[in-house]
């Protein structure tokens, strides 16, 4: 048995959970499980049953951070989304039973499409259409940022003011959680450089809306067909009522312009954006204000910020491998990542370069 197969026994007992969805779905013929590795973060399965195809997320085997990993919250957001302009995978069901696969888990359709992560696909390759898929990723966070919250159920779902400053001391506990292990490896004394600058920095007001938390290219599906269509948005776990322009931030540190540097994290941080028609950063920002209204002040620290969460998650990343709570290649390349992470940040605040 492969390290992977083990790790999968660690996510899920397949005839518990068998008979936990039979309740809802009926007793199938054919049903299979089989563990997505492209994910770095909570655990994505495909369940195979009969002719339907499912998708089940649960927090990663061994222990977690606080809430970095809470599916029942992203289960929240993606069931009040499904009447609105926010596209967003059709959900089935939420199991708080940890018996069943040792964990909390929810269920929701599987969405057709492709996601673009490490490269481009051949029917987009064009400028017209690499041009489309900046817009389309742009006006789907416009549409999230514009949800009346209230209104779809979400009145109680975080406290937005302060949200900005509770994140810059959110991310440093997540750090020094992961230092616990990772600093016998090697330190990150940068980080505490940036963690500073981001508390002196931090914006003393914001609007208020529901943030997606970690939106980037490669957790939207764009649907099948040309021109692309964005067609759902995935990985909902850091949702809540926050900063819009915490979104804005994070989603440029996974854009690439063509006068960027190397990516201090090429397996999370592809550069094919770089080629011709895809829009660079600032138009991708001035389309973001256009559509909102909003102008996206304090740059620099939004970035620097969604550095700083980037390198947090690395680092739990890292501690995770650490303690062998996964079978993600990607972990353990934030030994070298993260610190390279870092001095990029120290240069975005010193004003040498964007990320």
């Amino acid at each position: 048995m492969g390290d992977n197969d083990r790790y999968l026994e660690r996510l899920v007992d397949e005839e518990a959970l068998r008979r936990y969805l039979e309740g809802s779905l009926g007793e199938p013929a054919h049903f299979s499980v089989l563990r997505h590795d492209e994910g770095h973060s909570n655990e994505t399965l495909f369940v195979e049953w009969d002719d339907r195809e499912f998708v089940i997320r649960r927090p990663p085997a061994g222990d977690t951070a606080d809430t970095a990993h809470d599916v029942l919250r992203e289960y929240r957001t993606i069931d009040a989304l499904q009447e609105t302009a926010v596209p967003v995978p059709k959900t089935v069901l939420a199991c708080t039973d940890d018996s069943v696969i040792g964990s909390e888990f929810y269920v929701m359709v599987r969405e057709d499409g492709d996601v673009l992560r490490n490269d481009e696909i051949e029917r987009f390759a064009t400028p017209e259409h690499r041009t489309d898929i900046g817009t389309e990723l742009v006006d789907a966070l416009a549409r999230i940022h514009a949800i009346d919250y209230e209104a779809v159920g979400l009145g109680d779902f975080g406290r937005p003011a302060g949200f900005t400053e509770r994140q810059v001391d959110r991310w440093h506990r997540q750090l020094e959680w992961a230092f616990e292990v990772t600093e016998s490896e090697r330190a990150v004394p940068e980080l505490e450089t940036v963690g500073d600058w981001l508390r002196e920095n931090v914006p003393s007001d914001h609007a208020h809306a529901l943030v997606h938390g970690d939106y980037k290219l490669d957790n939207v599906l764009f649907e099948p067909g040309v021109p692309p269509r964005l067609g759902a948005i995935f990985d909902w776990e850091l949702s809540t009522l926050g900063d819009p322009l915490t979104d804005l931030g994070w989603m440029l540190l996974f854009w690439h312009d063509p006068s960027d540097p190397g990516p201090a994290m090429p397996e999370l941080m592809s550069t094919f954006m770089a080629r011709d028609g895809y829009p660079t950063r600032d138009e991708l920002v001035d389309r973001y204000e256009r559509q909102t209204g909003v102008s996206f002040e304090n740059r620099r620290f939004y970035q620097v910020l969604a550095a700083y969460k980037m390198a947090g998650l690395g680092e739990m990343f890292f501690r995770r491998y650490l303690e062998g709570n996964s079978a993600d290649p990607l972990y353990p390349a934030m030994e070298d990542g993260v610190p390279r992470l870092a001095e990029q940040t120290l240069a975005v605040i010193d004003g040498d370069q964007q990320l």
